[in-house]
């Protein structure tokens, strides 16, 4: 009897494990790396790109403040220029990144500054990267860590560590990315400490077809930005309009930029 038991309960337990479906097995460092590339890769434009781009700011204890900027990209070289067009009192300031430095000009002073990449673009919890094209593979290494659910979507769980060359706002970071889509849907950055700095979701991803790369690329609609540290602050980035015609070359120079303010 005990063994007629037994057969029954393995058979049971059997059944239970395929109805509920196996846990996908760990992922190779290959797909790990394969999945990173993906992410840059369905981001990036061979041409230019240009987004209008509404930011809100929220802070404990403060007025809200609702900004409105136009990002510049040129992804095969690499730069990126943010111009500040609402409220009145921060239009016309900009940041330009070019050759992997990054700068900020002030129109009321009429001088710029060298910035780091820890810089809080405009005050807000928003960084560089926010706005930028996406460079996991070239910033990150990269490692599973798990399997998991977010909500209703059946995530990956991967480590991203900065690689030593690389100029990141923070060394560590933990996304996930929905296994059906491919879309990142959230991201934690840590100091080297592994102190939470701030926690990013995104809930909804567009997509364009580029003329230029032949292909569609992907941009996030939303990006909600949490600040862990000093909580109750968060940054809203809703980009409205997308253009991927070709730019100006002179529009990523601190000449253009100035005469923005003129």
């Amino acid at each position: 009897m005990w063994k007629i038991g037994l057969v029954v309960f393995l058979c049971s337990t059997l059944i239970a494990t395929v109805s509920r479906g196996a846990d996908p097995a760990p992922l190779s460092p290959e797909d790990v790396n394969k999945i990173v590339i993906e992410l840059d890769e369905r981001q990036r434009n061979s041409g230019d790109y240009k987004a209008l781009i509404y930011l809100e700011q929220k802070e404990k204890d403060k007025n809200d403040i609702i900004y409105q900027l136009v990002s510049y990209r040129r992804d095969a070289d690499d730069k990126l220029m943010m111009l500040f067009l609402k409220p009145k009192a921060e239009a016309g300031k900009g940041y330009l990144r070019i050759d992997k430095n990054m700068f900020l000009y002030d129109p009321t002073t009429g001088k710029w500054e060298r910035r780091t990449e820890r810089e809080r673009i405009g005050g807000t919890d928003s960084r560089r990267a926010d706005y930028d094209e996406s460079r996991l593979a070239e910033e990150f290494d990269a490692a599973f860590v798990a399997h998991e659910k977010l909500g209703k979507f059946d995530v990956v769980h991967l480590k991203l560590t900065a690689k030593k060359e690389a100029d990141v706002a923070f060394p560590v970071m933990h996304i996930w990315v929905d296994r059906a889509t491919g879309n990142l849907l959230k991201q934690q950055e840590h100091a080297l400490s592994n102190k939470l700095m701030r926690t990013s979701y995104y809930p909804k991803w567009e997509k364009l077809f580029s003329i230029s790369k032949g292909a569609d690329i992907y941009f996030p609609k939303e990006i909600r930005i949490y600040d862990e540290v000093e909580k109750g602050n968060r940054s809203t980035i809703v980009i409205q309009k997308v253009d991927l015609r070709p730019l100006e070359a002179n529009i990523f120079t601190k000449a253009w930029l100035e005469s923005k303010s003129r």
